[in-house]
């Protein structure tokens, strides 16, 4: 379906950001002109405080239309990854960042070298208090920051950098074809990446066993090229850790939310101590779909024979909103105008990226991205995208600029309670037995994919970065070798290692940003710690809640979840959440 024939009803107003493109153009030159001029607070940035506050205020300012600029192309390309217009846009509004941030890379290292003494009084001062948090976090990293002229290198090659992230978004989103497939009439249906996930959830095992073949033909007619490009977005990553003095590249992105490296071994240990859990789902997976082999193309079909569910868009608004009640009436009022005023794009269009999240920019409301299809997972997407674009609104409505960005690894927490509380509220109006065992199959997914799968991927992640540090060559048999060692651990032995499995890893775009899939596992067991007190009617856990959403970066991810009761820096958290996923797998058993 081409995006002119889809209802604007359907559409983002991306407009709410630039009424047009001139308007955008207009901008982004007076932003490139900026990064042509020299600013006026380099070479003394330090001179004062009042300087200081200056020059942070004056980057903030550039920062903020850049950030604008970068949000609007990227919208409107992601919308058609196909259209040239957009493609140069983006492409623009990402050499501007560049840019911006090469005019700016004095600020940093001047801090950096000032008299610990002096930045001590600076601190003290009025003017500075806005920026005490934000200078205090920067002078915590004050040994992996490099020099003026070095920062500026490295400013420079962050935009060939990017370069693997954007040929692996163009090859997935835009060229590669996977040719068609049937469906459970037997008529011909193009077969997307988008809608693979619809395929894989038939209940017919023909259908599902003809796209999965269909899928990874491709991407294994392509792996030495995908290889290719997964390992070089690795050797950037290690490149610019070795460049900052960084142990490792796991060390360095995880240092930018102050996350202790024990958050990201205890959730891969504390998984792999309870594999027993998944591989009793395994089991029970194979002997409630009666097949003799599991295969990973049954992986994700219904448990249940005879229940179906087909959820329009609008009827799925209204289970949300009921839904979310049990967060207050502000929270669902919000929601309910953000769902009418032109924050979602619905469904998929011919060259739409694939996936969904949300995004925005400060000073304009967030923003929800689509591929509505009208299953069950949609719903729970809608749900997801919900909470992180609540979580953006709360923290833009609270907090200044400088603090109103949250961490990706509280980021996953708002979305995943939402999803916590929808699966409890579905299940409390279940009608029958069979809807009830169609909710809790579900709720066994949200664990397989979001906790335990999620961790698998952290851990393909963390051995591949290791064996590049170590000076090995990732290459297609390296990676496929790797991935593959990991689902026979991970499935057990009541599941066929199909060879195609072995190629999943080439399709996973969150893998071109280093160590995020980790957070959804801790953020999902973070959510349902929350969410099973708040259903619970913790009042103090509900208030804690409404302000760690208020909260942005304001405080340390760690701090933040404490509002809520939560210690990540521990393993019970994720313990404790494998014991439910235990206690559903029995509860199943039982109906």
């Amino acid at each position: 379906m081409k995006r002119s024939e889809i209802s604007d009803e359907y559409k983002w107003s991306v407009k709410d950001l630039y009424s047009s493109d001139e308007l955008w153009n207009n901008d982004y030159e007076k932003a490139l002109k900026s990064t042509q001029e020299k600013s006026s607070f380099e070479g003394c940035v330090m001179d004062s405080a009042d300087t200081l506050a200056d020059a942070l205020s004056e980057s903030e300012k550039d920062d903020y239309i850049t950030e604008r600029l970068y949000v609007y192309a990227f919208m409107r390309y992601y919308e058609d990854t196909s259209d040239g217009t957009y493609q140069q846009m983006s492409g623009k509004a990402q050499m501007l960042a560049v840019k911006m941030s090469e005019k700016y890379s004095f600020l940093v290292p001047e801090i950096m070298a000032a008299d610990d003494d002096k930045v001590a009084r600076f601190l003290d001062s009025d003017k500075i208090k806005p920026y005490r948090h934000l200078l205090c976090d920067m002078l915590a990293k004050k040994e992996h920051t490099c020099s003026q002229k070095e920062e500026k290198l490295l400013a420079m090659a962050s935009q060939m950098a990017d370069s693997p992230s954007d040929i692996f978004s163009k090859f997935n989103n835009a060229d590669v074809k996977f040719g068609k497939v049937h469906d459970e009439h037997g008529d011909e249906k193009e077969l997307t990446s988008a809608g693979f996930s619809v395929f894989m959830e038939s209940r017919d095992r023909n259908v599902r066993k003809e796209a999965f073949y269909a899928l990874y033909r491709q991407y294994k007619s392509y792996i030495n090229t995908l290889a290719a490009s997964y390992y070089g977005n690795v050797k950037q990553a290690v490149f610019f850790a070795n460049a900052r003095n960084y142990e490792s590249t796991l060390q360095m992105y995880l240092s930018g939310s102050f996350i202790p490296e024990s958050v990201y071994t205890n959730l891969i240990d504390t998984v792999n101590n309870n594999l027993d859990k998944m591989h009793d789902y395994v089991s029970l997976r194979k002997k409630t779909l009666g097949v003799d082999e599991l295969h990973f193309y049954d992986i994700y079909a219904p448990l249940t024979s005879d229940y179906t569910v087909k959820v329009s868009y609008e009827n799925a608004k209204e289970t949300v909103l009921d839904a979310l009640k049990i967060l207050g009436d502000d929270y669902v009022s919000q929601v309910k105008k953000g769902y009418e005023s032109g924050w979602v794009d619905v469904y998929e269009n011919d060259g739409k990226r694939s996936g969904a999240f949300s995004w925005g920019a400060y000073g304009t409301h967030p923003y929800i991205f689509l591929n509505y299809t009208e299953t069950l997972n949609d719903i729970f997407t809608l749900i997801h995208e919900t909470g992180h674009a609540m979580h953006t609104y709360y923290s833009n409505e609270t907090q200044p600029y400088t603090y109103a960005g949250y961490k990706i690894f509280v980021a996953e927490v708002a979305s995943t309670c939402n999803e916590v509380i929808l699966i409890d509220y579905l299940l409390k109006h279940s009608r029958s037995d069979e809807e009830k065992k169609y909710l809790y199959g579900h709720y066994l997914e949200q664990f397989k994919g979001t906790l335990l799968r999620q961790k698998m991927f952290a851990e393909f992640e963390m051995i591949t970065h290791r064996m590049a540090q170590d000076g090995e060559v990732l290459n297609a048999e390296s990676l496929c070798g790797t991935y593959k060692k990991l689902n026979e651990k991970y499935f057990g032995k009541d599941m066929v290692i199909d060879e195609e499995i072995a190629y999943e890893w080439a399709r996973i775009p969150h893998f071109y940003t280093p160590f995020y899939v980790y957070q959804y596992a801790t953020g999902f067991s973070a959510a349902v710690a929350i969410a099973t007190k708040i259903i619970n009617g913790d009042k103090e856990v509900l208030h804690g809640y409404r302000e760690f959403l208020k909260g942005g970066s304001s405080m340390h991810p760690i701090e933040l979840l404490s509002l809520c009761k939560i210690d990540m820096s521990k393993p019970d958290v994720i313990q404790d959440a494998l014991n439910v996923f235990g206690s559903l797998i029995e509860d199943f058993k039982k109906i």
